[in-house]
């Protein structure tokens, strides 16, 4: 087995794995590892105390963060005739219809959201084999499926991420960038956890939040007490 780092060893060293941080500790501890040469997203996982096999356990949603993600989001909308011009005067980063249609059949994918009116879908719905694994096809669910296009591409580029749960009944969500504030990191994970609590399934039986861990892109994961989630 190889060696670890010494940025890694000393990072081990600020953590103890048999403690439960409160919010402002962990982050607190985030910020004293060995820093990086960019700015690190921190990211919150949250397991849930469903049966991700079941429909009806399904948590999806989104929400709307306080201080933003911290990154570049770059919204496509597909769209028609007015709403082309809504889209783009919104702050849409690209806004058409069939010509992305068409970049999208020939692998353009580099976008962070799209958004589509209704009238679209059925043509952006045969695209399912490219935009579905990468997270992009639009969900009237996630808000993205409206014909109001203008507050969907402000709500996307104020700080409105999607959050879902993964088969392993695990939501994974980045919250902001380590540059953040702790202050501006709290808000943003209250916000995340109050929406999925609103997101609990009504056949959702016995315990909700089963454990949460906060880490930073080059940072050790640091458990959290279930406290500060469910508050």
């Amino acid at each position: 087995m190889g060696r670890h780092s010494k940025r890694y060893r000393e990072m081990l060293k600020l953590v103890n794995r048999n403690l439960s941080y409160t919010l402002v500790d962990s982050i607190a501890t985030l910020k004293q590892c060995p820093p990086t040469k960019f700015d690190q997203s921190v990211e919150v996982s949250i397991k849930l105390g469903v049966d991700p096999r079941k429909s009806d356990q399904q948590v999806r949603g989104t929400v709307s963060l306080p201080n933003g993600t911290g990154r570049k989001t770059t919204v496509l909308v597909i769209a028609q005739g007015n709403k082309i011009k809504e889209a783009l005067d919104a702050g849409a980063d690209y806004a058409g219809g069939e010509d992305y249609l068409e970049k999208i059949r020939n692998g353009w994918t580099d976008v962070s959201v799209i958004v589509s009116t209704p009238d679209m879908m059925r043509e952006v719905g045969k695209l399912g084999k490219v935009l579905g694994p990468r997270g992009l096809m639009p969900t009237p669910k996630a808000g993205t499926v409206t014909s109001d296009v203008a507050q969907a591409v402000q709500e996307i580029k104020r700080g409105k991420v999607e959050f879902k749960m993964d088969r392993n009944g695990v939501i994974n969500s980045s919250i902001g960038k380590l540059s953040f504030t702790p202050e501006q990191l709290v808000e943003n994970i209250r916000a995340l956890s109050n929406a999925i609590a609103r997101s609990k399934p009504s056949t959702a039986k016995g315990t909700f939040f089963v454990s949460a861990a906060i880490s930073s892109t080059m940072g050790p994961g640091i458990k959290l007490d279930l406290r500060e989630i469910t508050a």
